[in-house]
């Protein structure tokens, strides 16, 4: 019996885990706005017209990869970080106006939240106006599949 009870503690513990590592998403987070302007920069990750952090890996990416998506800054509370972060795909979402558009991490931030692209992504979601005149965005973020394969 005890043994039973163990067995289904561990395997309690394990689901738990497996769900929040799963379970990369956050709600009411501050995004700002960036000017990368990739689509001037001829969607150029590295240095001098970007130079955002991801390049290191990034840069030499099929032009269509680096066009699939607007870019973003990731420095948010939930989620990968660094190198880990790079590429990966969000869903975002502003909270005032449910507006959403996947992005992906090309840089890293120290807002403790997005650094959206203008063009790209915050234009996109702000339809009310109201980030602009805030200078942020408060928005939910969800790790989703870019769908690269």
């Amino acid at each position: 019996m005890a043994m039973t009870r163990r067995v289904v503690m561990v395997a309690a513990v394990l689901c738990a885990v497996a769900t929040m590592a799963m379970a990369q998403e956050a709600s009411n987070v501050r995004a700002t706005y960036h000017y990368y302007r990739p689509a001037e920069n001829n969607w150029d990750l590295g240095a001098p017209a970007v130079s955002a952090y991801c390049a290191t890996w990034d840069a030499d990416k099929p032009l269509e990869w680096r066009q699939k998506y607007g870019w973003t800054a990731f420095c948010g509370p939930v989620g990968p970080t660094g190198q880990d972060a790079c590429g990966k795909c969000l869903s975002v979402t502003n909270t005032a106006t449910g507006d959403q558009i996947t992005a992906r991490i090309v840089d890293q931030c120290a807002n403790g939240g997005l650094d959206l692209d203008w063009d790209t992504v915050f234009s996109k979601i702000d339809t009310d106006g109201q980030g602009y005149q805030n200078g942020h965005l408060i928005v939910d973020y969800q790790f989703v599949d870019c769908g690269d394969n």
